[in-house]
């Protein structure tokens, strides 16, 4: 075959590939009205439609993950907690996450429930004998989870191609960012506020998602050799961290409230911003906030 046209046949079935993941079109050969049989993070067995067309989010994260699959038009219910994008508030709500409202789910006579790990078992199996088939994608410990979730709610929702094409464009990211860290220098301390106050201090140990983030980003959480939530207000003076990151609600309270107006991060402003939801769901965003903090910690 002649060189020109073999390259020019080569760059049209890209194309078309791109095209395809771009528009959620299946490489699957399933007929649209044909089930799969999906077994759960929790070891759940359920039948679902290959092509769900009335689909319920009962998880933040999930319903993140359904719009950037493209899937949004066929989701019919969230959660009262699902804030982003904004536009998922024109959604019909199902209530809380830990008191779903079994009979607003039934009403809306979804193909298939999509949930998180805060849904209680009784909702999970009330569903189940009502006939509607509930899927439980949990969040992992470690950022990784996050391309397999985005996998499993594609397959689900049956845009297998875009998540695969969303997947590849995410680790893209985080190599870029990966390679531009200079290895030579130390990383910055940083200290994530999830909680302050009479209440107890909570920051992200060493076996979260967010330690993993942190470390991406070209930073070292002072929490890495801590497990679980907790963490003690000497340990965090004792740190002093370079960078704190906390949500900008919090921010003017912290910085205001003794002892710890006196950390040299608030003296330097070195505080770094959190949109809503962007760090503490495991969800695409993620990346955004990797490049935003390599971007702060590393001027």
């Amino acid at each position: 075959m002649n060189r020109g046209v073999y390259s020019w046949m080569v760059g049209l079935l890209i194309a078309i590939l791109c095209w395809a993941c771009g528009n959620g079109l299946q490489t699957s050969t399933l007929p649209v009205d044909s089930t799969l049989v999906f077994v759960d993070d929790y070891g759940q067995e359920s039948t679902v439609p290959a092509y769900p067309q009335r689909i319920v989010s009962a998880s933040p994260a999930i319903t993140e993950i359904i719009y950037a699959l493209g899937a949004e038009d066929r989701l019919v219910g969230r959660t009262d907690f699902c804030s982003y994008p904004p536009q998922c508030k024109t959604v019909e709500s199902i209530g809380g996450i830990s008191n779903l409202n079994v009979e607003k789910i039934l009403s809306l006579r979804p193909d298939v429930v999509l949930c998180g790990s805060m849904i209680p078992q009784n909702s999970v199996q009330l569903c189940a004998q009502m006939g509607v088939p509930m899927v439980c994608v949990i969040e992992q410990p470690h950022f990784d989870s996050l391309y397999s979730n985005i996998a499993k709610i594609g397959r689900l929702v049956g845009c297998t191609a875009r998540a695969d094409s969303l997947n590849k464009v995410l680790r893209q990211r985080i190599a870029v960012v990966s390679q531009s860290i200079d290895t030579t220098l130390p990383r910055p301390s940083v200290y994530y506020v999830v909680g302050f106050g009479a209440g107890g201090n909570f920051t992200a140990g060493g076996n979260t998602f967010i330690n993993d983030i942190i470390r991406m980003a070209g930073g070292r959480n002072v929490a890495e050799n801590v497990t679980g939530w907790s963490y003690s207000l000497e340990a965090l003076f004792d740190a002093d961290p370079d960078y704190i990151l906390i949500r900008g609600e919090d921010s003017a309270a912290f910085c205001s409230s003794k002892p710890y107006s006196s950390l040299r991060a608030v003296q330097q402003h070195h505080l770094v911003p959190l949109a809503n939801g962007i760090l503490d769901l495991q969800v695409p965003r993620n990346i955004d906030f990797v490049e935003q903090l390599y971007g702060a910690i590393h001027p």
